[in-house]
Order: structure tokens, then sequence, then C-alpha cells
């Protein structure tokens, strides 16, 4: 049995909802019993924020690598960041770490193709909808995203910090965010991923031998 290691925290509530869906789907596969094998290292999320809001990513490349090296120490095999706006120094991290990295757009990019999807639509925090990683992903998948505009982004990157980091998400604001989706379809087809994509490869890899 291999092990994952995760680094978490970037924000709380998308690792653990990562941890819930790799068992979820880990299981699905072997109902007979028996649990994957999981490590996560839960960074702080406000001191990630911090560094980004200053655009010191050399230092954000640090911090994350420094996590992923506690992460073999303690065991783990292979690892991935349980956040999108992290793979922004992915490619400085992975070739810093001792052990294979998934990447989480990479993983979501695969499983669109597979579904043979063309134009997708792209929510998440502004510093992920701003930058270029997820449309260079999708460009060599020979895929294209529509993002929301920037009145929307600021909205869609507002109530991401302030609402769903805290483990909220208010009526109003689930209406707001299908407004946007709602206008975002019109502009192209709006596809969310999120974690499924990545929970599938990671199970597939904790399964190996």
């Amino acid at each position: 049995m291999r092990t994952v290691g995760i680094i978490g925290g970037l924000g709380p509530e998308s690792t653990i909802d990562y941890y819930r869906s790799i068992i979820a789907r880990y299981r699905t596969r072997k109902p007979g019993g028996g649990y994957p094998y999981i490590i996560i290292n839960s960074l702080d999320v406000d001191h990630g924020l911090a560094l980004l809001n200053a655009g010191r990513l050399a230092e954000l490349a640090d911090y994350i690598a420094t996590g992923i090296a506690a992460l073999v120490r303690a065991g783990a095999d292979f690892g991935l960041i349980a956040a999108n706006t992290p793979h922004l120094v992915f490619d400085e991290v992975q070739s810093r770490s001792a052990i294979p990295l998934l990447s989480i757009v990479r993983a979501t990019a695969d499983h669109a193709k597979a579904r043979g999807l063309k134009k997708l639509g792209l929510f998440g925090a502004g510093f992920t909808m701003r930058a270029s990683f997820y449309p260079e992903e999708f460009e060599r998948a020979g895929m294209i995203l529509v993002p929301p505009t920037e009145p929307e982004k600021e909205l869609i990157h507002r109530n991401y910090i302030d609402e769903l980091l805290n483990n909220q998400f208010l009526p109003e604001t689930r209406t707001q965010i299908l407004s946007v989706a709602q206008r975002t379809g019109r502009r192209g087809i709006l596809i969310s991923f999120r974690n499924p994509a990545a929970a599938s490869v990671v199970r597939g890899l904790l399964e190996r031998e």
C-alpha cells in the first residue's frame, strides 16, 4: 500500500473535502474493508495568503517545499497540494521534491479531456482566476477556459476569502454564485470539477503495491 502526503490547510475546507473524497472513492473500489494511508501536513492559510498578497512567490515556494519535505520524512510515497492557488509555484516545488507530486490542475484537465469537453468555466480565488497556469494546462490539452468578468472575479474571491475559508456559505452567496455561473455558462460551458478528478487519480495511486 502506498502512502499519499497532502499539503493541506490551504484552505482548510478543501483539505477536509479531499480527505473525505479520497477515502470514499477508495472504499468504493475496495468494499471489503480497509482504508488508505494518508498523511496531512496542514499549513497556515493566513501566512500563505500574506505571501500571495505581497507577491512573494519565492517565499511561498519555500514554505510549501518545506511542508513537502516534512511529508517525505513522515513516510509519504507521493504528494499533492490540496488547493489550486499554490499551483502558481507547483513547478518550483516539484523540482525540489524528493517524491512525485500530483498536479490537481493537470488531473482536472485530463478528466475534462476524457469527458470530451472543449470549453469550461473557472471559479476560484482571485489568484487562481487571474493566473495563467489553468489556461495554459487546458490549452495544451486542446481546451479553453471561459473566465468570469473582473467584477465577477472580485465577487467570487471575496466570498471565498470571507466565507468559504471559514466554513460558511450564506444563501445569498449561493444565489450570487449561481447567477455568475449562469452568465458564464452563456459565454461557454461551465463545469465544476474541484476535487473528484484529483481524488480519482490519488485513489488509483494508493491502490498500487
